[in-house]
């Protein structure tokens, strides 16, 4: 457990069921049975040593916490009111961790999502909840990463995958920033006012409007993400970007060949840039033929393929998990995540036809398990200490100081 938690739970200064809904949620990090990459005594101290000496910081996740009764979630989104683990990652290996909210799922005044006030609202709301306590900080830059390793407390940077909400308002954009957002991306799949997303069967790449964004987020100081844009877009997002641009959360599509997965000209032009290329483990997403029940060793495949592809100084890890039903909310959620489209594969034949559907990723189930196991993972496959440290959070820390003006 992390020194500066206190045991705080979310809005626990009102009084559920008078001054909100509540749902029965547990800030829980062994939902399932819980896995643990094997480590010899050896290990273990090296794990301990390293978990020290590094700055852990994860590129994508959703650290709120999802109704135990997953059919219940449209209900829960509906209240605004997000709940935080933040018993759980107090217990997680984490010091900074970039959080994505409600995304996609925020239907809070809409149907469809994506919209300028749900958004607003759903940052305003986790933000009045951190407010109220001391263990999860708002990290506005580097430096707060850094005293929150320090000080036993966890940086929290809050993104978005998308920037429909922005529509063509570029001062939305500061607007966001002077929220605290701190990540943003170029599109969600769909198509939006500054390019298309890998959903769309044809991508006209970054639009006038989109690069006017792009540059303005260069000299506010927010992170460009194209983990969900299309390949003309991200191409296009690099070429104008005078800052890295990065892949928050992606795997490599010449393992498992799906769109949802980069081509290797996707993962070279963002290393190209500076970038760093975080490895993504939602449920059926980072799969491989070697490995097709996706698990942490199929992740992994990923994360060795790209670190080979383009080095270890642009490889990364965003693991997009949750706490909770996260297969029951794809399940629940797929128009709105667009799935279906977003994860079409270009071959139908072969190994990846008929490939295991699994209830959770073994070892990857929630950012907690996830970030335990990812360095077990690296200690156990005998990495060294220097490329450890940049793959759990060196190398984010270093295109942040290039980013965050």
């Amino acid at each position: 457990m992390k020194k500066a938690y206190s045991g705080y739970a979310s809005y626990s200064y009102l009084e559920p069921g008078v001054d909100y809904r509540a749902f029965e949620t547990t800030d829980t990090s062994e939902r399932v049975e819980p896995f643990r990459v094997p480590l010899d005594a050896a290990g273990e101290r090296r794990l301990e040593n390293l978990a020290h000496r590094c700055v852990v910081i994860s590129l994508h996740e959703h650290v709120g916490i999802f109704p135990d009764r997953v059919e219940e979630t449209p209900d829960y989104v509906r209240e605004g009111r997000m709940t935080t683990a933040f018993r759980a990652l107090a217990e997680s290996r984490l010091d900074a961790v970039f959080d994505n909210l409600l995304d996609g799922l925020c239907h809070i005044e809409s149907k469809h999502g994506w919209k300028w006030n749900d958004v607003v609202h759903d940052l305003g709301m986790r933000l009045c909840d951190l407010a109220h306590q001391a263990f999860l900080v708002p990290a506005r830059g580097v430096d707060d990463i850094l005293r929150a390793k320090e000080e036993g407390r966890v940086a929290w940077v809050p993104s978005q995958e998308g920037a429909a909400m922005i529509e063509n308002e570029l001062d939305r954009i500061d607007i966001l920033y002077g929220f605290g957002l701190r990540c943003l991306g170029i599109a969600y799949s769909e198509a939006n006012a500054l390019g298309s997303g890998l959903k769309e069967p044809m991508d006209g790449g970054l639009t006038v409007f989109g690069r006017k964004a792009v540059e303005r987020m260069n000299k506010v100081g927010i992170l460009i993400d194209c983990s969900h844009a299309g390949d003309r877009t991200t191409l296009d997002t690099v070429a104008v970007s005078q800052r890295p641009v990065c892949l928050t959360h992606i795997g490599a599509r010449a393992l498992w060949d799906t769109n949802r997965l980069a081509p290797d000209e996707i993962l070279e032009a963002v290393a190209g840039s500076g970038g760093v290329i975080g490895i993504e483990a939602a449920p059926h997403t980072t799969i491989t033929e070697q490995h097709p029940r996706q698990s942490i060793e199929s992740f992994m495949d990923h994360f060795e393929y790209v670190r080979g592809l383009v080095g270890i100084d642009h490889v990364a890890f965003g693991p997009d998990a949750l706490y909770g039903d996260h297969v029951g909310l794809h399940r629940a959620y797929t128009a709105s995540l667009s799935l279906q489209s977003s994860e079409r594969r270009a071959k139908t034949q072969g190994a990846q036809d008929g490939y295991p559907r699994v209830q959770y990723v073994e070892g990857l189930e929630n950012p907690t398990e996830a970030w335990e196991n990812i360095i077990r993972w690296l200690v156990a496959r005998d990495y060294s200490d220097e490329d450890i440290e940049k793959v759990v959070g060196g190398n984010v820390l270093r295109v942040l100081r290039e980013v965050w003006t």
